[in-house]
């Protein structure tokens, strides 16, 4: 690719490009890759413990049974026994739902893309939880919505906030959330929260987008009941097997509306006309055995909350002593909070020198703030890796924490 190009297209783009700019999670996967730096950045699932034994039986079932409608277009909706699976998933976490009601998607982003699509007029406002998904703020932002963030605790959104605004005249076109050890934070929306908001929106006439990819995931506690389980009129679901199966099927969906499944399917068949039949029956036969997408889920749990121990170990034992952090019941993440003077955006550079990666915290607000954060990842590193990134990143905030001092700093 030529290193300089005019671009004879500058006054043809819509305007709504403008504002569209490379994800900071994204430009770290070039970085990621390098073997010898550790990265706490991508939140890549574990798809090594998945057997290959039964994925290649999997797959030659479907090639030999239903060859023909695997390599033949489908309709926009998805395939009619990959979504009665979906179902039997949803009621995995106490969502009872019809095939009729779920559309599949390229994935949950491509779900919050097309919500963007059917919902946002440009100026109109939508809540996020501050921080937020870094794929839901890009999928909304390409049609130029108004922000309103909603800041978070340990237990999850602080519903108050969103309260406090609607009486100040706020109408959000709707809410986005993730409930279960949220991305970027970790942290799980308490059940007297998950209840306020259910009715303060269903008062409100504001639909809920209850994004769940991480549900099943849990190390610790007892589950909490879904949004959508609180409220089946007002939630919009969002689910994805990516976390739980495979990311390189892109098999996700939505559970909504009859009405708001009929504009969403329309959306999607302009998009891309309808999913890849091959990945969905494929999807649909991995879970169509109980005992082997359990104990391979079970495998995954034990894996992550090995890895999720060893990354609060060393975060304790490295950290220093002014920074805090979540402590998740599940889930990919764990999220920094560092004082007044740190800038994770510019101490990247310095990290990547030191053979290790995170994501600046700016990624995941809307408004530019957050670089006194970061999330870190302990899906994908062996534990012994994710202590030896965690020693890197622990010396360079000691040293950065140091210079911050001998400036004057606090």
């Amino acid at each position: 690719m030529a290193e300089f190009s005019i671009d004879r297209f500058v006054d043809r783009y819509a305007g709504r490009t403008a504002g569209m700019s490379a994800s900071e999670v994204r430009a770290l996967f070039a970085v990621a890759s390098r073997p010898d730096v550790v990265s706490l950045a991508g939140g890549m699932p574990y798809v090594e413990a998945l057997p290959g034994r039964a994925l290649l039986d999997v797959a030659a079932q479907v090639m030999r049974d239903d060859r023909t409608t695997a390599l033949q277009y489908g309709g926009g909706q998805g395939h009619l026994a990959l979504r009665e699976r979906l179902v039997m998933l949803m009621a995995e976490e106490g969502v009872t739902a019809d095939p009729d009601d779920v559309v599949v998607t390229t994935g949950a982003q491509q779900a919050l893309d097309l919500l963007g699509k059917i919902f946002i007029d440009p100026g109109d406002t939508v809540a996020v939880e501050a921080p937020s998904y870094v794929g839901a703020l890009s999928a909304f932002a390409a049609y130029e919505p108004r922000f309103l963030t909603l800041e978070t605790d340990d237990d999850g959104m602080i519903v108050e906030q969103l309260e406090y605004a609607i009486v100040r005249g706020e109408r959000p076109t709707f809410v986005y959330t993730v409930p279960n050890f949220g991305n970027p934070a970790g942290v799980t929306m308490s059940r007297d929260r998950r209840e306020h908001l259910v009715a303060l929106c269903r008062e409100a006439g504001i639909p809920i987008v209850e994004d769940n990819p991480y549900g099943l995931l849990r190390f610790d506690g007892d589950p909490l009941p879904a949004l959508r389980s609180l409220d089946p009129q007002n939630v919009i679901y969002l689910g994805t097997v990516s976390k739980t199966f495979s990311p390189g099927v892109r098999v996700g969906w939505v559970l909504a509306d009859p009405s708001v499944v009929q504009r969403i399917v329309l959306a999607k068949e302009a998009a891309d006309l309808c999913g890849s039949n091959l990945t969905m029956l494929i999807t649909e036969r991995w879970f169509s055995d109980d005992e082997r997408w359990r104990g391979t889920l079970a495998q995954l749990v034990t894996t992550y909350r090995a890895r999720r121990d060893a990354m609060l170990s060393a975060i304790e034992e490295q950290f220093p002593a002014t920074a805090t952090w979540t402590r998740p019941r599940g889930g990919f993440y764990v999220w920094v909070s560092l004082p007044d003077g740190f800038d994770t955006t510019a101490m990247l550079a310095a990290a990547v020198e030191r053979r290790v990666a995170y994501v600046p915290g700016t990624a995941f607000y809307p408004d530019g703030r957050g670089r006194e954060r970061m999330r870190l990842a302990f899906c994908y590193p062996t534990e012994d890796r994710i202590v030896e990134g965690i020693g890197r990143l622990g010396a360079l905030l000691h040293d950065e924490e140091q210079l911050y001092r001998s400036l004057g700093g606090a």
